[in-house]
């Protein structure tokens, strides 16, 4: 095997060349490979000499086959002895290349690999602290309002009519000219008033119903609606109202300080809740200024990324959006139907995103290398038995169950949360 390399930006071109003995061994390995695919009268299938074979079929019968063997033993041997170049990408051939005659043949395989960059500044750098939030006394309240909310008891009401706020439990079935839809009938439907979640116009309108009422009521369908049949259409529902109730929330003092907490007045519980976004506020600083140093350490590095690599990242992006969906009962083609977006758009939406994903990493696993990072033994174990224990898993167990790849997981959090630190020492907040 014969080559010559060049790179060109993110591209490596390396150009083989292979004698007539050479590549009359890899034109020999594709006929053995593909004899048995071939019938021909008088011969046993499989057993086929070459030589009547591409008589019958063609002197280049086995060619693209040959060709493709030969460039895969040759790009692997080629990676072998030439350590730094990593591709990031399945390479291809140039069919442009190829010139082929009774010498040999010559081809050139194109591949996209990691960039080559300089690291920026990463170290002693200074950063502009954040100012933590101030903890507003609407805070307070909306907090305590959510814990309200939690520990909030349903009534049934029986003697009004439906009102603005109230839950109720509704049957209904809903027709267009006349007409029964899909989706448009349920029964014992809970629906609080005042959510917008039905079809505007609709919750409104069962405000006054009283408790086994029925009435006709009449809406339109949104323009933008997802059912294209649905779009701007007139439905009337008939609706019944088989029960009303209404949140009552717990009355503001201390006892309800004792019910929810360790307190015994609202007083304390007040405080304690203060300092407790006091403290969260002043966590959000804290990975505010992070978020700038190491902003300013990626920025601070440019890279040309191969297009290859941001595309790798955005399959990610997919793939984890259609695993969401998926936990939801929807797919991909459910939610481009019911939004109007194509793949294209979802891919072109997250770019951006990925890029700066590609960037980062590229950046944070070149200062890893040159500060020479790494995940001790004790500090993986150490992890692993962390997880274990919020999760509620036997260490020992869970750790023999553990696969290389896992592994790799925990070695890699270590490592960031080194390298974050590391970062952190090394360069100035304030």
């Amino acid at each position: 095997m014969k080559y010559t390399q060049k790179r060109e930006r993110n591209t490596v071109t390396v150009t083989f060349k292979a004698n007539a003995e050479e590549w009359a061994k890899f034109d020999q390995r594709a006929y053995e490979q593909n004899k048995g695919k071939y019938n021909v009268p008088g011969f046993r299938k499989g057993h086929v000499p070459k030589h009547v074979l591409e008589s019958r079929y063609g002197r280049g019968l086995f060619f693209e086959d040959a060709l493709y063997i030969c460039a895969q033993e040759y790009y692997g041997e080629f990676l072998d002895k030439n350590k730094e170049v990593t591709p990031v990408a399945r390479p291809s051939i140039d069919d442009k290349s190829i010139k082929f005659d009774d010498k040999g043949i010559t081809f050139a395989v194109v591949v996209a690999v990691y960039p080559e960059f300089v690291l920026g500044q990463y170290k002693g750098l200074t950063v502009a602290k954040t100012a933590p939030q101030k903890v507003k006394a609407a805070d307070v309240d909306a907090e305590i309002d959510k814990v309200r909310e939690r520990n909030a008891r349903f009534v049934e009401i029986t003697d009004r009519p439906v009102c603005d706020g109230d839950q109720v439990n509704i049957d209904y079935c809903g027709k267009v000219d006349g007409v029964a839809f899909e989706g448009g009938t349920a029964e014992k439907q809970t629906l609080k008033i005042g959510s917008h979640t039905f079809i505007p116009g609709f919750e409104e309108q069962v405000i006054g119903f009283n408790v086994g009422e029925t009435r006709d009521i009449t809406v339109t369908f949104p323009e933008d609606y997802h059912a294209e049949e649905l779009k701007g259409k007139q439905a009337v529902f008939t609706v019944t109202v088989n029960s009303i109730t209404y949140k009552e929330l717990p009355q503001l003092d201390d006892e309800f300080a004792k019910d929810v907490s360790e307190f015994s007045t609202l007083k304390e519980y007040k405080a304690d809740v203060k300092k407790s976004i006091a403290d969260r506020y002043a966590k959000d600083a804290e990975r505010a200024d992070e978020d700038k140093l190491l902003e300013t350490i990626v920025n601070n590095t440019p890279i040309d990324i191969p297009d290859e690599m941001i595309e790798e990242q955005i399959d990610q992006y997919v793939d984890d959006f259609r695993y969401q969906l998926q936990q939801s009962g929807l797919n991909l083609q459910d939610y481009f139907k019911y939004t109007g977006q194509t793949l294209e758009q979802l891919r072109k939406d997250h770019r951006e995103r990925a890029e700066r994903a590609v960037h980062t990493r590229l950046v944070f696993e070149q200062i890893v290398k040159a500060e020479n990072i790494t995940a001790s033994e004790s500090d993986v174990e150490a992890k692993i038995k962390d997880y274990a224990a919020q999760t509620g898993s036997d260490y020992e167990q869970f750790s023999k169950d553990l696969q290389p790849s896992d592994r790799y997981y925990f070695e890699n959090q270590v490592i960031t949360e080194t390298l974050l630190a590391f970062l952190k020492k090394e360069n100035t907040i304030a």
